[in-house]
């Protein structure tokens, strides 16, 4: 075995995911406790003065309390070398997290216990779905009073459409949460207060058929309660199949509580056995396998203005395969350059260290002169292949963006461009005119305030945003076959082009689309562009 394919079979790369406020970050914070990454987990909202979440880096997530980019945290647990992608949570940022979870192996699905499936789990799931990872799912905030378990299970398998096979199983919750029954041992893990932000308090184990030892542990009300469940548990949930969880189709469940850390430890050591090491990815020659190929990667985030003393930009890519070294000479694909990447560092939260090497599985994050875009392949400089590209989502709001001071215009293109560049934003000008006129389109409105945000804080901007009433936008998929001046569209469409010149065209009814295609026959259109 090479070194390097010792290094690959240690990594587990997985992305969290979940509805805002089921306690995610909480989560997140409490796996590095464990990993020795953190010393002390710091309360994510709580006061003014108190430390903020790690993950939560940009200002405008420190005054919202959300996560709106994707951090990505690495640390060491029991001989893994573990990459966390922690997602925004938010709705507005689905698109974020869809590239996200393009660079994941697997994903921790996380449910508040008294909510069960909410919408933008759901929304989120099916993207894991598309992409067919296995989803391993955490039952957070058992120290609140929780819906019923059966219940829970019937509900992720009702709303996603996914088998659950529970690895323990929930004793009480809220004041009456006593700990959980490990299915496997086949013992009851009970529950002492733990101290808030430090490690696993003192956690008994006992055999469940040592039943006095049990009933003295938990009373007999909740003794007689999980003698009853267990004798129901095996006709609940799906029989556990290791190959079932890594198709994705079934999703092993534990149960616990981040504030309090009970069930957090045992949840990541059972993910950790049942997760699998980096994938194979696809690309135009085939499936590149991580041990047996030379380093390849891809880069599915771009951030700029990481730190407001550099003024900088950060493409973050994840490796596919063999292994990154700082010195090497690697091909930017879609740029057709041969080059060095520069300051190839990993990033904890805001702090971040310069790496001299990284393996498949990994997420490096690397200076960006303004050359790399979302969905961009890099390979060793004798190779020339490319990984399927990101789709990139059709916006449902849009504005007009005007500046306040049109001195600034240079800042103004400038940010609006980087912005872009990101992907949280995309940008359209009229089909015809000047480059005055920009158009924003978003997928979700908060990113509007995002963006006017960090236009005033980090490029002194400022703008005013005029929405429109715009609903539709479609990529004109045969541009080259069509006189894009010609075309006949209906009193509510509007032409467009995008920033790579591309045309399209945007609706306020979803009827004028069909509208404008008996109009115009042989136009082919499309929702999403895929270059």
């Amino acid at each position: 075995m090479n070194h390097y394919t010792e290094e690959i079979s240690r990594r587990r790369t997985f992305a969290i995911i979940s509805h805002p406020d089921a306690g995610k970050t909480t989560l997140t914070e409490k796996f590095l406790l464990y990993g020795g990454a953190i010393n002390l987990a710091g309360s994510v909202k709580g006061k003014a003065t108190a430390r903020h979440a790690v993950s939560d880096w940009m200002q405008i997530e420190k005054e919202r309390g959300i996560s709106v980019t994707s951090s990505v945290l690495q640390f060491e647990y029991d001989g893994y070398c573990i990459n966390i992608l922690d997602t925004p949570g938010h709705q507005d940022f689905s698109e974020d997290t869809y590239r996200t979870l393009m660079a994941a192996d697997s994903a921790v699905m996380v449910i508040d216990a008294s909510k069960g499936v909410e919408a933008q789990t759901r929304k989120l799931f099916k993207v894991c779905v598309m992409r067919k990872i296995p989803i391993f799912t955490f039952i957070n905030k058992m120290d609140r009073d929780a819906n019923d378990t059966f219940d829970l299970l019937d509900d992720i398998e009702k709303e996603l459409g996914i088998a659950t096979c529970p690895v323990n199983w929930p004793i009480g919750s809220g004041k009456e949460f006593k700990g959980v029954y490990d299915r496997e041992k086949q013992c009851v893990i009970s529950y002492s207060d733990t101290e808030k932000g430090t490690k696993e308090g003192t956690a008994t184990e006992v055999p469940v058929r040592e039943e006095a030892r049990l009933r003295e542990l938990i009373g007999d009300s909740a003794a007689d309660k999980l003698l009853e469940e267990i004798d129901l548990l095996d006709g609940a949930g799906a029989e556990f199949d290791l190959d079932t969880v890594r198709a994705g189709n079934l999703t092993p469940v534990c149960f616990g509580s981040a504030l309090t850390n009970f069930g957090v430890e045992i949840f990541l050591q059972h993910f950790l056995k049942m997760a699998t090491t980096p994938l194979p990815r696809k690309s135009d020659l085939g499936l590149i396998d991580p041990a047996e190929h030379e380093f390849s990667a891809f880069v599915f985030k771009i951030q700029a203005n990481m730190n407001k003393a550099h003024r900088d930009r950060i493409a973050f890519m994840r490796i596919c395969s063999g292994k990154f070294d700082a010195q090497m000479e690697v091909r930017h694909v879609q740029g057709g350059k041969v080059m060095r990447l520069s300051q190839p560092q990993q990033i904890m939260a805001d702090d971040r260290k310069i790496l001299s090497e990284a393996y498949a599985g990994d997420i490096i994050g690397v200076f960006d002169p303004g050359i790399f875009s979302i969905g961009d392949t890099l390979c060793m400089p004798k190779e020339k292949f490319q990984y399927e590209g990101i789709p990139t989502f059709a916006p449902e709001h849009f504005a007009r963006v005007r500046q306040i001071d049109t001195m600034k215009r240079k800042q103004f293109v400038k940010g609006i461009e980087q912005i872009a560049q990101e992907g949280a934003i995309q940008i359209f000008q009229e089909f015809n005119t000047g480059l005055e006129e920009i158009i924003v389109g978003v997928v979700g409105v908060l990113q509007f305030d995002v963006l006017k945000y960090r236009l005033e804080n980090e490029y002194n901007v400022e703008i005013r945003l005029e929405s429109l009433p715009y609903e539709h936008i479609r990529w004109i998929e045969n541009k080259d076959e069509v006189d894009i001046e010609k075309l006949t569209g209906t009193s509510d469409m509007k032409k467009v082009k995008d920033m790579k010149g591309n045309p399209l065209l945007l609706f306020v009814n979803s009827w004028s689309i069909g509208m404008t295609l008996d109009r115009n026959k042989g136009l082919v259109l499309a929702e999403f562009s895929r270059n």
